[in-house]
Formats: structure tokens, sequence, C-alpha cells
């Protein structure tokens, strides 16, 4: 096992629900300690606890690690000013803390996507003509930028829906933003991988012509398993190659980890911190 990790659990969307957090490390810990943790992202944002939450995981070293989602990235920019706080938006606790700027740079150096002992590991979703490694290397593309001295100036060019597809040929933060996209916030596509960010709803409820990313015909990531969050109305979701882990913990369902080697799962119920809508 990488490290020297006894086993590697991944876990699902935290949205600042620091004491399902802490809950649910007890089972993990009763089981194997000092595991290899490996979050899929939102670490913040909507819960009670967003800052304890941040300075828990960074506290851990290299036994956590954790993707970004879409609220991580929402946290950095509205940091800078780049975006407002929305009504539902909980962290103003972090951007007033007074380790606020090591939490942030601690934030920004986190990956977009890791593969770890044949799991692919995002926060949303892939494009179908992305392979695992190929998914890795645009994620690393965007790393280059966030951890490198024009990142808040990128951040300023990241938000919007455009372009919608995948092309090799993109290029500056057009590229960028749509790797940004796929990685934080897709949840449909059509088989030529047009993404739509609109629907939000269970994968039933998908727009004429479009499918859940990972119902795509050919997709390229289908030699592994993917591991993601991103999706509270999707549910848990255990496939042959497909590990959907976002249950809903803001919105008083559970918080999930699975262990890799074998799928057994963990969760914790959680009280209701934010009413869906």
């Amino acid at each position: 096992m990488s490290n020297n990790y006894a086993d590697i659990y991944a876990i699902g969307d935290l949205q600042g629900c620091y004491q399902s957090l802490l809950a649910l490390l007890a089972k993990i810990d009763a089981v194997t300690p000092q595991a290899k943790l490996i979050f899929v992202g939102d670490l913040v944002n909507r819960g009670p606890g967003s800052l304890a939450t941040l300075r828990l995981i960074r506290s851990l070293g290299e036994r956590a690690q954790s993707v970004l989602g879409n609220h991580d990235l929402h946290l950095l920019a509205a940091a800078h000013g780049i975006r407002k706080l929305h009504r539902q938006d909980t962290l103003a606790q972090v951007l007033e803390a007074p380790d606020r700027e090591e939490l942030l740079e601690w934030l920004r150096h986190r990956p977009l996507a890791l593969f770890e002992d044949d799991h692919l590991l995002l926060h949303a979703g892939a494009l179908p003509q992305w392979s695992a490694s190929r998914t890795v290397e645009l994620a690393h593309e965007v790393e280059s930028v966030l951890r490198g001295p024009n990142w808040v100036a990128f951040l300023r060019e990241m938000y919007g829906n455009e372009p919608t597809r995948w092309d090799e040929t993109l290029e500056g933060n057009a590229r960028l933003r749509c790797i940004v996209n796929a990685l934080t916030r897709l949840r449909f596509c059509t088989a030529d991988g047009t993404m739509e960010f609109a629907a939000k709803e269970s994968a039933g409820m998908a727009l004429p012509g479009y499918v859940p990313w990972f119902d795509a015909p050919a997709r390229q990531t289908a030699a592994v398993t993917v591991v993601f969050g991103h999706w509270s109305t999707l549910g848990l979701t255990l496939k042959s190659n497909l590990i959907g882990l976002d249950t809903g913990c803001v919105w008083g369902g559970k918080l999930t980890a699975v262990r890799l080697r074998d799928r057994a799962l963990f969760q914790v119920s959680c009280p209701q911190a934010q009413k869906p809508g």
C-alpha cells in the first residue's frame, strides 16, 4: 500500500460538517488506526464548521489528501473578492480567522485529481474523451497555475460555462476553465462530452440528449474505478468501476467513507445544516 498505510479510505463531501467528520474518523480509527484518508472535495461551506474542518485536515499532514471541489475554489475566490458570499455560505469564519492565509495557502496547493491503487479520485467527473492518466495530466495543468504566482489572476477568469466541450486545441484560460468545470462541476454531458450545468437532479432527470457523465458511451475512464462526490441527489453509488460518495451530509443525510481495497462502508448520520432549495 502506498506510503506504508495499512488502508486507504475515500471520504465524501464534508461541506464544513466538522462534528460528523470527527464521528466518522472515530469509526475509521477504531478499525484501521492511522489509515490514509482521501477526501473527494468540498471540504467547506454550508455546514457549521468549515474553519475547524480545514484546520483538522491540514493538521493530519501526509495522512490526509483532498482534491479540490467547487466549494473549495469558491472559498479561494471569495477570499480575494472575486466571488461574493451567497446567503447559504458559511465561509465567514474562515475568512475572518487569524490563520486564514495559512489555510488558504494550503488549500490552493491541493490537487484536482489523484490516482491511487487503481482508483481515480476527483470531485465531480471526467469527460468521456479522457483516460485516467489524461485526466490527471490535465488536472496538473490547472494545479500548476493555482500553485504559481498568477493564481489570483486565474481565479478571476475561472468562472463561466464556456467552452462546454473539450478540445485538445483549447488554449489559455478557456482550456483551464473547461478542465476545472469538468473536474469540479460536471454531472451531465452528451456522448461527445458537451457539458450541461443547470440540472442538479438525480441521474434519471437528464435533459434530452444528455446522460450522467459516467454513462457516456465509450467513456475512457471506464477501465479504472472512479471515486467522486458532488452529486447529493445521486446518493451513494457503488458499481464495479464507480464509487459515488456524496450522501448529503450537509442536508441531513450521511457522511460516507469507503475502504478502497474491499468496498467496506463506513457512515455516520448527520444533523441537517441546510434545507435543500
